[in-house]
């Protein structure tokens, strides 16, 4: 994507549809004069009556408990140097949406228009009231230092710089685990720190925290080794001036354990890192550009233990493995500071859950096929749903044990429960198979390129490394388009109907023939056949010029499913196709079937779909938890509705017996786990969250998606197609960019997926 390509998205997706990256919406019910008169006047003097009692009660009464400002001055963004307030409202805005997403925290962002430290901090403390918690951001050094410690001292809400500590925690879980790995002490490693800015000052203090000792740290700035016969050093930089007598980072990393990079691209050469001890760790983290380049520096040395900031890499280190969670469990616990018992109990948590066993859903989003503790994996990843779980109850935990805590928590596992509930799967979903597909790159056909939405969502598959398009359409058209979206990959463009793809087209005609000469088709009829898009793309999928295709956004489903399961056909043991729908609610993914083809199907023709869409679940990483819907529940009708379901959850029970399923239930009973465990605590689904949901006709189905997606503003992510002997998906007509592009990720995966089966079937 070219630079300035790349702009204007930036710009657009910024401004449209409506300008900014958060919004305040309302938690209350407000349609009713009544709702109004209790949200304000008269209702609402009798909560600010009880604040004035005792102003502890603002927690109580008001989202003061899980509101976080995210302030800065823009005084040091994000490599964008001293840019001002107003420039740094997307960063701040960006920032609050992290918060929400990770942990269910609502940040407001507020731009401070001072450099001047004593202004700042006098703003800050006089809006403070508002607030659970203060998250300074991108202020530069020195004043950052002395904002942060004079807040902490006159407020009694968490304050957190986070481009100190955010990187510190993370960096410092990752050097406890690399230690642990190479079996050095902190007490005794040699450690160089290149850079001398905030974020370098809060990492090396922290490691001392640790065990690190002052002898055997060096730090460099832009002038070279911090040397304590230096003048005119900054306070913070004489904390950590050596007595040794070395000027250049190449003297420094001589025999050196660890290096820490906080400072510019490329500095870092081989011959340096060949100077350095065994088993060196290294953790290059300038971004985007690392001191040394991870490449180049896990070939030029093999013992190497490397950390980045790029996700493109193992081992990245990314601020949102701890603020978000850090600032979760100190609100939680109503604490006054976050103080350094809380970070260090935020490092212990990290690397003690890089140890455990790995969750199926995140080796899936890695491509991985087990991540375990070792060189490339010392730091959880962003995905790993026990974040959540596991990092707020340490944070609130240290905080009572340190005596900061205003409400102590008492029930543990309800907390952690309450925890997963925020959890933010629903925000998960989509990054996930993005980050899957990207694993292991897929050709994918799509059928009408030569639309200007289907031929965008092409483009961003390429430019996103999501898959790589094969274009079908009027070539003429295509590459108009192509002109207009700036859209200058060299990717394949066919048109079925054209001179240059005869020869291709004549293949596909015979051995299409050849498949269905008995069932009506004629030679001359299969070459015309092979002139269409459809017929052509899945012939192209079958045999293996391609591994998927996507079709359906300007035609009917019917008249798009014909020829692909003329082509393409079932699975083997397959003998019904059906579809699933990901709907992503804010309760977490639902997994909807059949919602697509199949009209009135049988008890057994259930159970084979249920077992398929327990397939699709599994796939992303879900322990599907099912329910076979009905109007009844579990035997309240004797109609032949209700018995088929029940049929089928008998079939389901039979065949699997390990497969979290049960019915017949109504929907309400299904997806409330109170109201199911106080009525029928005897089914398989009692005290679960109920993750799946198969309906008993396509026509409940179909409308039931619908419904949520217009109602609720849900996104959707289908129908997926399952039960298909080839990748191939048919979108809903009329299907958004968006939803082509998760398709398209759907498609790549579901390639994968056959593949992987394949390579183990035949043992390549």
């Amino acid at each position: 994507m070219s630079k300035e390509k790349n702009r204007r998205e930036a710009l657009v997706y910024h401004a449209k549809p409506q300008p900014g990256k958060i919004k305040i919406v309302p938690t209350k019910p407000y349609s009713t004069q009544r709702d109004l008169a209790l949200a304000y006047s008269p209702g609402v003097a009798e909560p600010c009556l009880e604040i004035a009692k005792d102003k502890d009660n603002s927690y109580k009464y008001t989202s003061k408990g899980n509101l976080v400002a995210v302030i800065s001055n823009g005084t040091a963004v994000l490599g964008l140097g001293n840019i001002g307030p107003e420039a740094s409202k997307p960063v701040m805005e960006g920032k609050g949406l992290l918060f929400k997403i990770f942990a269910d925290i609502d940040g407001m962002d507020i731009e401070v228009d001072t450099e001047d430290v004593d202004k700042f901090i006098e703003t800050v403390k006089m809006i403070a009231p508002t607030f659970g918690g203060i998250n300074l951001e991108d202020i530069k050094a020195p004043e950052a230092f002395e904002i942060e410690r004079r807040l902490k001292e006159e407020l009694d809400i968490p304050v957190m710089h986070d481009d100190q500590h955010g990187t510190a925690i993370i960096s410092a879980a990752a050097l406890l685990n690399a230690l642990e790995l190479t079996g050095k002490k902190i007490e005794k490693v040699r450690i160089v720190v290149s850079g001398a800015g905030a974020a370098a000052v809060s990492c090396t203090r922290l490691y001392k925290a640790f065990g690190a000792l002052d002898a055997n740290i060096v730090m460099l700035d832009s002038k070279g080794v911090i040397r304590s016969d230096r003048e005119n050093l900054s306070k913070e930089k004489a904390e950590f001036a050596t007595d040794r007598k070395i000027d250049t980072l190449d003297e420094a990393m001589k025999d050196a354990d660890v290096f820490i990079g906080l400072s510019i691209a490329d500095i870092v050469s081989p011959k340096m890192l060949k100077s350095m001890a065994q088993d060196a760790i290294v953790f290059a983290m300038a971004n985007p550009n690392p001191e040394i380049k991870y490449d180049l520096a896990i070939k030029t040395r093999k013992d190497i233990i490397m950390a980045t900031g790029r996700s493109d890499h193992p081992n990245q280190v990314n601020n949102v493995l701890g603020f978000p969670f850090i600032f979760r469990g100190a609100l939680d616990v109503r604490a006054t500071g976050i103080n350094e018992a809380m970070k260090m109990a935020a490092v212990k948590a990290l690397a003690e859950l890089t140890r455990e066993p790995v969750p199926e859903q995140v080796n899936i989003a890695y491509g991985e096929t087990r991540l375990t503790f070792g060189k490339e994996y010392i730091i959880p990843k962003p995905f790993d749903p026990r974040l959540i779980s596991e990092i707020p109850p340490a944070i609130a935990k240290a905080a009572m044990d340190s005596g900061i805590a205003r409400e102590p928590i008492d029930d543990w596992d309800r907390y952690k429960e309450e925890l997963l509930q925020r959890s933010g799967e629903d925000n998960k979903v989509v990054r996930l198979l993005h980050t899957r597909a990207k694993m292991n790159l897929k050709k994918i056909v799509f059928a009408e390129a030569d639309h200007l939405d289907v031929l965008k969502a092409a483009q961003i598959a390429h430019e996103e490394g999501i898959a790589i398009p094969i274009l079908l359409g009027n070539k003429e058209i295509i590459l108009e388009l192509m002109k207009e979206l700036e859209f200058e990959a060299d990717v394949q463009i066919i048109n079925p109907q054209s001179k240059e793809a005869a020869e291709k087209r004549n293949q596909y005609a015979e051995k299409y023939w050849l498949d269905r000469r008995r069932k009506g088709t004629t030679f001359y009829s299969a070459q015309t056949q092979m002139k269409k898009r459809n017929s052509f793309g899945a012939m192209m999928v079958l045999e293996g010029d391609a591994d998927g295709m996507i079709s359906g956004y300007s035609r009917a489903y019917p008249m798009v499913l014909k020829p692909v399961f003329e082509i393409i056909g079932r699975a083997s043991g397959v003998t019904k196709v059906a579809t699933v729908h990901i709907m992503i609610t804010k309760k977490g993914p639902l997994f909807l079937a059949d919602t697509s083809i199949n009209i009135e199907p049988t008890a057994e023709e259930l159970a084979e779909i249920a077992q398929n869409t327990a397939n699709v679940s599994s796939t992303f990483g879900f322990n599907p938890v099912m329910a076979m819907l009905s109007y009844a529940n579990f035997g309240s009708s004797t109609h032949p509705n209700a018995k088929k379901i029940k049929e089928a959850v008998r079939i389901l029970h039979e065949k699997n017996p390990d497969l979290v399923v049960d019915g017949e239930i109504q929907t309400d009973f299904a997806l409330n786990k109170e109201l199911l465990q106080s009525q029928f605590p005897f089914s398989k689904l009692a005290g679960k969250k109920v993750n799946t949901l198969i309906f008993p006709n396509l026509e409940s189905a179909n409308i039931t998606y619908k419904l949520i997606k217009e109602l609720n503003g849900a996104d959707s992510i289908g129908p997926i197609m399952v039960g298909l002997k080839r990748s191939v998906h048919i979108l809903q007509l009329g299907a958004s960019v968006d939803e082509i592009v998760n398709m398209t990720a759907v498609a790549a995966i579901d390639a994968q997926e056959r593949e992987k089966r394949y390579k183990a079937k035949t043992g390549q």
